[in-house]
């Protein structure tokens, strides 16, 4: 009897730990599954396209404003980012998913190295348009140096103008834009700023570690569809970075933990 009773025990613990493994497991094979719907949305909802043609047509209209403003033997330029702006690296975003891994830099190059991102709904008539009105159009982009070839290559046979290296102005030591903004300021009358991440507009929105940025959105209220024209993006951007900031190296399943454990629910 004692041995039976023995044997029971046993086989529901082994049968406990094995549920338990599969469960970490399942886990772990599910890190990324957070993008899922977010990647859907951007790809396969009309209200994505919808709200991108609205930016792009916001953006038409303040052009035409802004140069009927500028003073005499300005320079008219406009600044704007790449991807998720007018490059749809959504692809990338589903190989992350199908996969399995977290984003890194290794895997993010294999896909820019392809040149086979598609241009989003509105860039490139928006883009073409500025070009006609001789207003210059700088690439300013988080890609890095090592990616400047497959960069300039899927501007070149997207048909984007100003697709030359003196335009397209990559990452180098910080990952913040403003001294590139600055730089390209001395020369040029920069009208619009065009993003899909708030970084893309000033320095005042780098640091969101007390109030996740709203405060700054508040101080710069007016600017946007105005001077700022921002593209939807729900799949990722600086706006995650504070979930993490008190995590000594998270692993998937932690950042996975953290983000519900942020959610706001009745």
């Amino acid at each position: 009897m004692r041995t039976l009773f023995s044997l029971i025990i046993l086989v529901l613990l082994l049968t406990s730990c094995k549920y338990i493994q599969q469960d970490r497991s399942n886990e772990k094979e599910t890190a990324q599954d957070h993008l899922i719907m977010s990647t859907l949305w951007f790809q396969q909802s009309a209200e994505a396209r919808a709200l991108f043609y609205q930016a792009f047509n916001i953006a038409s209209l303040m052009l035409d404003k802004h140069l009927e403003e500028l003073p005499e033997n300005s320079r008219p330029a406009i600044v704007i980012d790449i991807d998720e702006t007018i490059l749809d690296n959504s692809p990338f975003q589903a190989e992350v998913i199908l996969r399995g891994e977290p984003y890194s830099q290794s895997f993010w190059e294999e896909w820019t190295i392809l040149a086979k991102a598609e241009p989003l709904p509105g860039a490139f008539e928006f883009l073409k348009k500025a070009q006609s009105l001789g207003v210059a159009v700088f690439y300013v982009t988080n890609r890095k140096e090592t990616e400047r070839e497959g960069t300039l290559k899927n501007l070149e046979e997207q048909g984007f103008p100003f697709a030359q290296n003196n335009y397209l102005i990559m990452r180098t030591q910080e990952s913040s834009k403003e001294n590139r903004r600055q730089k390209i300021a001395e020369n040029y009358s920069i009208l619009l700023l065009i993003g899909d991440n708030l970084n893309d507009f000033a320095d005042a929105f780098e640091n969101r570690d007390e109030d996740l940025g709203f405060s700054a959105v508040e101080e710069f209220r007016n600017e946007f569809g105005s001077r700022f024209i921002v593209l939807p993006n729900p799949m990722y951007g600086e706006w995650e970075r504070p979930f993490y900031k008190n995590l000594d190296s998270p692993d998937e399943i932690e950042k996975y933990r953290t983000r519900k454990e942020r959610l706001k629910s009745f």
